[in-house]
């Protein structure tokens, strides 16, 4: 088997190689592009290739079956039947598996199987990197200076099964990070995008807020720390929900060990969450956020399993009007609970609230309110609350009768999404954003902006 053999063939020939009882295999082609910039100029660029090659080996026995799992990258032909015999030793030298279930069947071959992979390339930033050109000629006439990166990845999964499944997914996902300093760097401000190819991103359109945010500091007020009205866009917020996604797997709150426990045994599903009428949902078809519509697990926890490899997957509410309408299940784990099977979904929405922008949500505010850019460096300190602790960054503004007064200092803060979305007194309106801190691992996400009233400030943050 040589580099350039066809993926399809690979999953078939390790299948071939198989004598277990089960087996699954993914192949994952990976392609990658990207752009580096600093001080309005591109700095970087690159192109690159990759293939992983994962083997799940199952033996049934007495107790139970067994599974064993090996990945490698960079396999060639010597090296597929070792790694499925060190698959198969794995599960033979295992115990019983606790998620144990049969093999996924019956699910329609994907009619691609057999197509080479998708690729990305360089030519996805075609009409991009001349746009990015003109943004910097604005910066540097503008007086500030642009900093950043984009990135874009396609990643061709295929699963083949012992029971028969032969399936393909093409999930393309694409970063745009973009900050903005002043000569002195004295003043910083950053923006986000997440993109399937890039043609929807306007750096002129971001620049030019990042502008008007390098304007607002220009006045700085130092503020203690506290309880304020705050304003989390969307990034935050995606940010905050996707953490509570990943905390809402059943079996531990049946177990009592999470803020979806209810005192006393069993779950806090049925239960009013927020009083805005929102509803958080994962759908592999949601538009612009598509993701793979079966289960692609190389590796089982919590909230995966590898024996369900290929289950179909579909839209999922998690939170519907407000109310807890589901904890994320693998097969096994609904069985031991009694709860609907609902696996992990790779993309996350909430919706529900208003038409508003968040500049309509600061101009509607009266009094004295925070408006934050993004968060960072976000840990978990309760997980029967799910409490967490985090830093705000690249800009904390004061808003004081609907206008931006000032820049003010960073902070930590101390707050449970959770808990945020009861206190929540007005949802904007939902939009596609890239998530700060996990968009490493996570990006296809659609949040509104939400107004709290006492966000808790815990403390000031320096040097951030």
């Amino acid at each position: 088997m040589s580099r350039v053999s066809k993926p399809h063939e690979i999953v078939e020939r390790a299948l071939a190689l198989s004598t277990t009882d089960g087996c699954v295999v993914i192949a994952d082609e990976e392609s990658s592009a990207n752009l580096r910039w600093a001080g309005n100029a591109l700095t970087t660029n690159g192109v690159t290739r990759g293939r992983t090659l994962t083997v799940i080996a199952t033996v049934d026995g007495s107790e139970g079956a067994a599974s064993g799992v090996v990945s490698r990258s960079a396999v060639t032909a010597a090296d597929l039947e070792p790694l499925v015999r060190a698959a198969e030793a794995a599960a033979r030298g295992a115990g019983p598996a606790e998620d144990a279930q049969p093999l996924v069947t019956g699910v329609p071959e994907s009619p691609d199987f057999t197509d080479a992979p998708a690729e990305t390339g360089s030519d996805v930033f075609a009409a991009f990197a001349p746009a990015l050109g003109d943004a910097f000629a604005r910066a540097r006439s503008g007086g500030r200076e642009l900093y950043g990166f984009a990135h874009h990845e396609m990643t061709s999964t295929y699963v083949g099964t012992s029971t028969g499944l032969r399936l393909r997914h093409d999930q393309p996902n694409g970063t745009l990070e973009l900050n903005a300093k002043s000569p002195d760097r004295s003043r910083s401000a950053w923006a986000g995008r997440s993109t399937r190819d890039f043609k929807d991103v306007d750096p002129a359109e971001m620049d030019a807020g990042l502008a008007q945010r390098l304007v607002w500091a220009e006045r700085r007020i130092e503020l203690p720390a506290g309880r304020y009205e705050t304003l989390l866009p969307p990034t935050a917020v995606a940010d905050l929900l996707i953490y509570q996604l990943w905390s809402a797997t059943a079996r531990d709150a049946v177990e009592g060990r999470t803020v979806f426990s209810k005192p006393g045994g069993g779950t806090r599903l049925g239960e009013t969450l927020s009083p805005l009428p929102l509803t958080l949902r994962s759908d592999p078809n949601a538009p612009g956020l598509e993701s793979a519509p079966f289960v692609i697990a190389h590796s089982s926890g919590d909230g995966a399993s590898v024996f369900d490899n290929g289950l179909p997957l579909g839209r999922t509410d998690w939170i519907s009007d407000g109310r807890l309408d589901r904890l994320t299940t693998t097969r096994h784990t609904a069985g031991q609970t009694g709860l609907p099977v609902a696996p992990a979904i790779d993309n996350l929405l909430l919706e529900g609230g208003g038409e508003r922008s968040l500049e309509e949500m600061v101009a509607a505010t009266t009094g004295r309110a925070l408006l934050l850019t993004c968060m960072w460096y976000i840990r978990e300190v309760d997980p029967a609350t799910l409490l967490l602790t985090g830093l705000t960054r690249d800009g904390v503004y004061l808003v004081e009768d609907g206008e931006v007064v000032g820049e003010v200092n960073n902070f930590r803060f101390n707050e449970s999404p959770v808990d945020l979305l009861s206190r929540a007194t007005e949802a904007g309106r939902t939009e596609k954003t890239l998530p700060r801190e996990w968009g490493d691992w996570f990006t296809r996400a659609a949040m509104p902006a939400l107004r709290i009233p006492d966000f808790n400030m815990s403390s000031v943050s320096r040097g951030v």
